[in-house]
């Protein structure tokens, strides 16, 4: 039995203070580093969402099964991290999806390095087996394309090889920040890397001292209240804990709601408040590429949905192999509001509206993917008419979303059903 809920808030004006938790991206990368150094690592203010708690608990199970559900980032850096336990043998395996999502280039980089690792399913993608080495390291090459993480991945466990590693990159570099935040992380953790155009090189490890990391909150998920505070007449938000020197790309969207739509980013101490700017006058048309910060596409594409405003944006070549095919997602769901999209393998362009009034309910599909769920709870501000199904795919990286929602006076119930 399918569930859903109904979501609405009166557009006029929307105040509140919310706290959010740590950074996923920030607190899965500690994760493995301290998986890798055990008492050296101490880490505070972890993000309490599924991918990280799915994480945490895969690198201390005594099983040797993983089931890792829709957390990409968990097989990709746990193919790696247990690719060197030394005689341990483990399957990594997942959702349906997760088995439709390709983890070759990572894979094949490892067994070049002497890593063991099988596929016991479709060559390519999960469920695979890997018996723990012990590895020398030296260099590989990776396309870095199709995924930043694959990279992070390995920058991650690169320490551990005796002869260190040096990554050589090919190709046009998506989401560069993603590994930029692996860098800077390896850096403050005390290991030596070095990273000049387009060779990474990650030295082995001989002294490391004891590190603290308080990790700072997330900003892909603050992302969703630059939207609502772009819709509403009226805004006045706060969020914490913020800072204005992040590790974070998606630190992006300031600038860009900013620029585009209207809202000032006040910030002070640990806290940012999200303001409205008087007289904004909206654009026709935006035109972005968002190849550093793909995770806000789904954000930013909606927020022009609701004000009429056509847009073309490139660089979302990963969002096709992210929880759903995000651009097709986008492209069905918007419809219904009518909204006409044209997308390729990497773009995404609202090219038209219909004129769609809203007096009867639209259902959106979240096709297991957290952030079509958060972003197009936006058009809650829009009308009362708006359902979204199966909401609890937010835990896996926002799960007090909803009651985050409540408390700025969003009205939500629960129903289940066809």
């Amino acid at each position: 039995m399918s569930s859903y809920i109904k979501i609405y808030k009166e557009r006029s004006s929307l105040c509140g203070s919310i706290s959010i938790m740590g950074s996923k991206s920030i607190s899965n990368r500690l994760l493995i580093l301290k998986a890798l150094y055990k008492n050296d690592i101490h880490i505070e203010n972890l993000s309490n969402c599924e991918d990280t708690e799915v994480l945490k608990k895969s690198l201390v199970s005594a099983s040797n099964i993983l089931d890792i559900h829709h957390s990409g980032t968990a097989m990709r850096f746990l193919t790696s991290y247990f690719s060197i336990q030394e005689g341990k043998k483990v399957i990594l395996t997942g959702s349906d999806r997760m088995k439709e999502r390709p983890i070759f280039l990572l894979v094949e980089a490892l067994k070049k390095l002497g890593s063991e690792i099988y596929y016991l399913g479709k060559k390519g993608f999960p469920p695979i087996e890997i018996l723990g080495k012990k590895i020398l390291g030296g260099e590989i090459e990776m396309n870095a394309k199709i995924s930043s993480q694959y990279i992070s991945s390995l920058m991650l466990i690169a320490s551990q090889f005796k002869m260190g590693l040096k990554i050589f990159l090919k190709g046009n570099i998506t989401s560069i920040p993603y590994i930029k935040m692996t860098f800077d992380l390896l850096t403050m953790a005390g290991i030596k890397v070095n990273w000049k155009e387009r060779i990474i090189h990650i030295y082995p490890v001989k002294n490391k001292g004891k590190k603290y990391f308080y990790v700072e909150s997330d900003w892909s998920s603050a992302s969703y209240y630059y939207s609502m505070a772009a819709i509403a007449k009226k805004s006045h938000i706060i969020l914490r804990s913020y800072n204005n020197v992040s590790l974070q790309g998606d630190k992006e969207v300031s600038y860009i709601y900013d620029k585009y739509f209207g809202i000032s980013t006040v910030f002070d101490k640990d806290v940012i408040t999200l303001k409205k700017k008087l007289n904004f006058l909206f654009p026709k048309f935006i035109e972005l590429d968002l190849n550093k910060t793909p995770d806000l596409a789904q954000t930013i594409v909606v927020t022009c949905a609701v004000f009429g405003i056509k847009c073309s944006f490139k660089g979302l070549e990963t969002l096709k192999i992210k929880e759903t095919d995000r651009l097709q997602a986008l492209k069905n769901e918007l419809f219904k509001f009518g909204v006409i999209t044209k997308i390729t393998d990497s773009c995404l362009e609202i090219t038209d509206f219909y004129r769609k009034k809203i007096d009867s309910f639209i259902r959106i599909k979240t096709y297991q993917d957290h952030r079509m769920a958060m972003s197009f709870s936006t058009f809650g501000l829009c009308s009362n008419f708006i359902q979204i199904e199966n909401p609890n795919v937010v835990e896996k990286s926002y799960p007090n979303f909803w009651k985050d929602l409540e408390s700025l006076g969003f009205s939500i119930n629960s129903y289940y059903g066809e």
